[in-house]
């Protein structure tokens, strides 16, 4: 193994390949830069090479950002708010949202290094970072930016901030930087509650870190993290804790259509090129290494792996035993794998040397490059060879194009408002000049920013896919009003798929009151 792995490596003056990463891992640093300017680069080019369409949380999320509020009938709304920012940074659509994510997915690398920093040393850290993009779900999930996503950095930096709280006496600033992380974390998903639930109890039951309590700043953090948390409390209950109500929709709906163990076996599974990556490293053997990359670094001790295993392993574990009676979605484990590497080598440090650390180096390079290249592949071949329709596969600007021509070809106001098939509706939205809004569901509850006065004066184009005769559900909106039907290409290899709409234009009278239509539900 380690012949053919210093095959192509420089030897710049006449230097052993053993050398030149001898001296390499001495910067690990550097080493992290250039592992998260990769992930970056093959990450943001390859979904933005292929995908003509963003996927479709990623397209929610763009819709939603438009309105700028606070709370949806789902989440908080972090991460649309920064997919709105990058677009009126960028004017784009087609390729902020893949770099965005990809910034998120390094900053996790970056908080991942600091907390282990802290607890192995610079080296071992770096080699817990390098373990990383062989999990799943830093590598195939990333270009779809939700709230599964946002909360990765936030878990990571939280975890690292604790245990330097707790582990300065001169700590009074990181208990507020802490209160102010956690409190924003909770705008990126409510689960990152679930960390923090963790992290109260490792506080509480910790004797150094309950020690903390008795000064004035764990309780000043605190308030910090209560003010900002507050607006988010108090629009909870100003819409009636309907994200409640939407959690337990996807509890029923996960429990009638997925295996008791789908969760569990979805977890695992990502997990395998993980273990795979340790098994090829050599750090699985038990002889230790013959060169030892850094004998100055100290074991680690027993209180760091505790919180390790506790925060790093506990909230992954505990969700999945709760998928045995309750429903989980497979992307909700996403953040709870941060610090998996971390426990990896604080438990097999000791077998680390520059060989093990050249082959953890390569194996990440070799994840990053041949996954996104696959991605690449294996999405263009699926929607333009196989004809497999997936959302990424809809030409998005010619759906934005189609529907604004329907409208304007009827009316002479802005297109304001979409609704219909949610997705496809919200799709038709993404694009368009006049920036509509999306009806999610034709339910003002689920689209608080849609008002029966702004029905009345803007209008709605109504928009499904298939069979020109509308869903029983958009009947009542519909009446008599006639539909158009367009035919769209979206494969080299697949016929059109029909486009119908229906313009109902402003002014019109006796609108139907926010029929019962739940919105099509999401992976998140």
């Amino acid at each position: 193994m380690d012949s053919w792995l210093t095959v192509g490596l420089p030897a710049a003056s006449g230097r052993h390949p053993s050398s030149i990463w001898s001296s390499l891992i001495r910067y690990p640093e550097v080493v992290l830069a250039l592992l998260c300017l990769t992930q970056i680069l093959c990450w943001t080019v390859a979904p933005a090479l292929v995908d003509t369409a963003p996927p479709g949380d990623v397209v929610e999320g763009f819709m939603w950002g438009r309105e700028w509020v606070l709370l949806t009938y789902k989440h908080p709304q972090l991460p649309a708010w920064l997919l709105e920012a990058s677009h009126l940074l960028t004017g784009s659509f087609r390729w902020p949202q893949y770099l965005l994510s990809q910034l998120v997915v390094s900053a996790t690398f970056i908080f991942v290094y600091l907390l282990a920093r802290d607890m192995l040393g610079r080296t071992r850290a770096l080699a817990a970072v390098l373990l990383m993009p062989s999990i799943y779900f830093f590598g195939w999930p990333t270009p779809q930016f939700n709230h599964d996503y946002a909360q990765m950095p936030f878990w990571a930096a939280i975890s690292w901030l604790l245990w330097r709280a707790t582990r300065d006496t001169g700590s009074r600033w990181w208990w507020i930087v802490l209160g102010l992380v956690s409190g924003v974390g909770l705008y990126a998903k409510f689960s990152t509650g679930l960390l923090l639930l963790f992290g109260a109890i490792w506080l509480l039951s910790d004797t150094r870190a309950r020690g903390r309590l008795a000064t004035p700043w764990p309780w000043l953090g605190l308030a910090v993290f209560l003010a900002v948390a507050a607006p988010l409390a108090v629009q909870l209950y100003r819409i009636d804790f309907l994200p409640l109500t939407y959690v337990a929709g996807r509890d029923d709906w996960v429990m009638a259509h997925r295996a008791r163990l789908y969760y569990i076996g979805v977890q695992l599974a990502g997990l395998t090129g993980f273990l795979a990556v340790l098994a090829i490293s050599g750090l699985l053997r038990r002889e230790p290494p013959h060169e030892v990359v850094s004998v100055r670094e100290a074991p680690v001790e027993p209180r760091a792996f505790t919180y390790l295993l506790w925060m790093g392993l506990g909230p992954a574990i505990l969700v999945m035993v709760a998928s045995l009676f309750t429903g989980a979605g497979e992307a909700w484990g996403a953040p709870m794998y941060n610090l998996v590497g971390i426990v990896a080598i604080a438990w097999l440090g000791n077998r680390l040397g520059i060989s093990e650390m050249r082959r953890l180096a390569i194996c990440a390079l070799v994840c990053v490059i041949g996954v996104s290249g696959a991605y690449a592949t294996i999405r263009s071949t699926s929607c333009n060879v196989l004809g497999h329709m997936q959302p990424v596969c809809w030409p998005a600007q010619l759906v934005s194009d189609e529907a604004e021509t329907v409208w304007h070809e009827a009316s002479k106001g802005r297109l304001g408002i979409v609704g219909g098939d949610t997705g496809l509706a919200m799709l038709a939205g993404l694009n368009a000049y006049d920036e509509p809004s999306i009806f999610t569901g034709l339910d003002m509850r689920f689209a608080p920013w849609i008002t029966p006065k702004r029905l009345q004066d803007q209008g709605m184009l109504l928009i499904w896919q298939g069979s020109q005769t509308p869903p029983r559900r958009l009947m009542p909106w519909i009446k008599a009003l006639p539909v158009k039907t367009v035919m769209l290409g979206w494969s080299r290899q697949a016929p059109p798929v029909a486009m119908n709409f229906v313009v109902i234009p402003p002014g019109t009278h006796d609108l139907p009151s926010d029929p019962p239509a739940p919105p099509e539900d999401q992976d998140n």
